[in-house]
């Protein structure tokens, strides 16, 4: 189907919360197949709910696994460190992936983020590994200024 589970998470009230992505973008279609599926894998597994949202995971799309940041590569992104830097631990900007980056190699890549200026600080670039990440997400900017005419 080419679709990637992104999270599933269980919610009050028995809700079953199933978050999916694809390359080009996930349409309603694609929901509605992967909730029938589900539907019936759920109930010959006899997996206990009471309701299944399937969905897209928006613009601000959690990045979790390695080959989330490499396929995001250029993107504006908000990252979480574990350990702080400069007394920050959370930092926008560009994330910039190293060229020849895989989920393959031994070695796991050094990202780089082009961090924003923040309050008359100079920008910076900052180094992390995967492993250094709490928590990321795309942070694109929405710009919902029509044309003017």
């Amino acid at each position: 189907m080419d679709i990637e589970l992104v999270d599933v998470e269980r919610a009050p009230l028995g809700l079953l919360r199933v978050t999916i992505d694809r390359p080009e973008g996930v349409r309603i279609e694609d929901c509605e197949q992967v909730s029938k599926q589900l539907s019936r894998v759920f109930e010959v597994e006899n997996i206990d709910y009471k309701r299944l949202e399937v969905g897209s995971p928006g613009t601000d799309r959690p990045l979790k696994q390695l080959a989330d940041f490499i396929r995001f590569a250029n993107e504006r992104v908000e990252i979480k460190l574990r350990e702080a830097v400069g007394n920050r631990k959370v930092f926008v900007g560009l994330l910039r992936v190293p060229a020849g980056a895989s989920t393959d190699s031994a070695e796991p890549p050094v990202f780089s983020l082009e961090v924003e200026a923040q309050g008359g600080e100079a920008g910076q670039v900052l180094s992390f590994t995967f492993g250094d990440v709490d928590r990321a997400k795309l942070d694109p900017i929405l710009d919902f200024k029509g044309k003017k005419r």
